[in-house]
């Protein structure tokens, strides 16, 4: 199917795939003119923001689990699935790194990490808005927890967020209690 530059804008909005095929073929066979630049600029770009996002996200639900963890853990049961989360979220950014080493460096910044705890509380004032967590919220903070009730700047550093486990440290402080 041969297409023309405007045909193919149009295509954009009626058949992505198809679009991506087409584009991919002028850009092999060398024929620049063709191909609707606006469009697949745009692409790229959002392709970028998706794999950031990605990263943010993963980091932002290790450090909400991390959180939890060390101020609201009221059960092995509770804690259980968070450790499960925390070790499946740090296998996926392994993963991700593999894929795209560039984005470790963009994970250690301040502002990654800085976004992912803005994210990571956003979803710890959801949690805690969860019917079965409002007990604890009346707890912790005599009513539900707005944002303002979390630290304003992230806690955790890159190591931390890649590293730290808690339940070790609790499993060395258990093991050097004094023996009676």
């Amino acid at each position: 199917m041969e297409l023309k530059t405007q045909s193919l804008k149009e295509l954009y909005e009626k058949d992505f795939y198809l679009w991506v095929l087409e584009n991919l073929k002028l850009l092999k066979n060398k024929e620049y003119e063709l191909v609707d630049w606006e469009n697949l600029l745009e692409e790229i770009e959002d392709m970028a923001r998706r794999e950031l996002r990605s990263l943010i996200n993963l980091v932002a639900i290790i450090m909400e689990h991390l959180y939890k963890w060390e101020n609201y853990r009221e059960s092995a049961y509770m804690s259980s699935s968070w450790k499960k989360s925390i070790l499946n979220a740090r296998k996926e950014l392994i993963d991700l790194f593999d894929e795209i080493p560039s984005l470790k460096r963009i994970a250690q910044e301040k502002e990654s990490l800085n976004k992912a705890w803005r994210k990571a509380v956003r979803r710890l004032v959801l949690w805690f808005d969860e019917d079965e967590n409002k007990d604890l919220a009346k707890k912790y903070f005599g009513r539900l927890p707005t944002e303002e009730d979390f630290p304003k700047e992230c806690p955790y550093t890159f190591e931390q967020v890649m590293e730290y486990k808690p339940w070790l440290e609790e499993i060395r402080e258990n093991t050097e209690a004094p023996q009676p």
